[in-house]
């Protein structure tokens, strides 16, 4: 039983390592290619939308973020859908300089149902040609200056889908903030630009994603309501041929909850989205990396599966190891030792493994990370522990119902406020 138990945990972590293993030439791809830098030879006009629910806190700044930009104003308008708001987030929106539309469905409830309103009420209010791609930000958001400009620059290129770099307007708030922070600036860094210069899609991240009128109006609005309806749709996309592109300097400041409670709700509902998205299109992705000979399709399965399945299994087989030791008090000593150490292997091969990426992330990124030198330091070392919060998460995922629920967004800083902060 003890040879079992070992032989077992090594080969999760061997098949982990292999599933994986192409990441490492992502990030030696990221060193020797640099991104290639577009020049726009036109202004391309442009819609952008933001989905607020009670954000009168926060979604001022952001639309005061949108109205600054580099871009000519001329050339895109801002929406904002007021969903189910209590509070005067329509007013402080249009105050700002935002068209807003109120809507009130206790129904069909969540940020896809208001894509998808705004975009139809768009579609039969606008002229049909009136804009060549649409914006999606979420109302915590703020943007750097020239965020349309360089988003504009790749699409200008021909590419129908784009997603941007998302930093964080809270790195320092809390161990939480900083481990979402250094995730997708890692995700940027080490997933989108590698896949950009390689040729290959990215997937979009949640906000901060531009995608040509075309496809909307072909799919007749937005029409991806799984709980995470991004990967829902970068899958799909990617299925069906289409390629995200990535625009490395188009710089986007997010919001990240700080506080375990308000984090494992929303990665309880990520967890639950992804395996929904992995039970709706799985089927397909193993079909197109086979017939298709897909390597985007590989690497979107990668990011939907074999993490979570295989701690997973890893977890369930080691906890029924454990118990029949108990039940043979002859096998209880050995069996928990077994178990124990096959254990902390994995789990001190997966902390140093997570701690190489958040150091690697660190370093690289250290001009973006927007907090005293003190902090960036500290959190390296709790986004190993952050990302194995993840486990009871993903197994909770697996049994509870989950739906959509509003975070509160209480982080109410400018661009400027938050690029002027000096490290310490």
């Amino acid at each position: 039983m003890s040879t079992f138990i070992t032989v077992f945990n090594l080969c999760i972590f061997a098949l982990f390592t292999l599933c994986y293993a192409y990441q490492l030439f992502y990030v030696f791809a990221v060193f020797t290619r640099k991104p290639k830098r577009y020049i726009a030879r036109k202004n391309h006009r442009y819609a952008v939308l933001i989905s607020g629910r009670n954000e009168s806190a926060v979604i001022g700044n952001l639309v005061r973020s949108l109205k600054e930009q580099s871009y000519s104003s001329e050339f895109y308008d801002i929406f904002v859908v007021a969903d189910n708001c209590t509070d005067n987030t329509a007013a402080v929106a249009a105050e700002a300089g935002a068209i807003v539309f109120e809507r009130f469905n206790k129904v069909e409830v969540g940020k896809s149902y208001a894509l998808d309103y705004a975009l139809k009420r768009i579609f039969n209010e606008y002229e049909d040609s009136a804009y060549e791609g649409f914006f999606v930000f979420d109302a915590d958001n703020v943007v750097d200056q020239h965020f349309i400009a360089e988003m504009n620059a790749v699409f200008d290129s021909g590419a129908r889908i784009v997603t941007s770099y998302r930093n964080s307007k809270n790195f320092d708030s809390s161990w939480i903030s900083a481990g979402y922070a250094l995730w997708f600036m890692r995700e940027g860094k080490y997933l989108s630009q590698a896949r950009e210069v390689l040729g290959t899609s990215c997937a979009i991240s949640g906000t901060g994603f531009l995608i040509s009128a075309d496809i909307l109006k072909r799919d007749g609005g937005w029409t991806h309501h799984l709980l995470t309806e991004d990967i829902e749709f970068s899958v799909d996309s990617i299925i069906h041929g289409e390629r995200i592109a990535y625009a490395p300097r188009a710089i986007l400041y997010d919001e990240q909850p700080i506080t375990f409670s308000a984090s494992w709700h929303q990665r309880l509902r990520w967890s639950r989205g992804f395996y929904q998205v992995f039970m709706h299109y799985g089927k397909d992705l193993v079909k197109n990396i086979f017939s298709k000979a897909s390597f985007a399709c590989y690497d979107m399965l990668m990011t939907l599966a074999p993490a979570m399945l295989l701690t997973l299994l890893s977890v369930v087989v080691n906890a029924t190891c454990m118990f029949i030791g108990f039940l043979d008090l002859s096998l209880t000593s050995v069996i928990s030792r077994a178990t124990g150490e096959a254990l902390f292997f994995s789990f001190f091969n997966f902390y140093m493994m997570l701690l190489g990426f958040a150091v690697l992330t660190t370093i690289t990124e250290w001009d973006q990370i927007h907090a005293a030198t003190s902090m960036k330091i500290k959190y390296m070392f709790t986004f190993p522990i952050f990302m194995f919060t993840y486990i009871p998460i993903a197994i909770t995922a697996l049994f509870k119902k989950v739906e959509w629920r509003p975070i509160a967004h209480t982080v109410v800083k400018s661009t400027q406020e938050i690029v002027g902060r000096t490290s310490k």
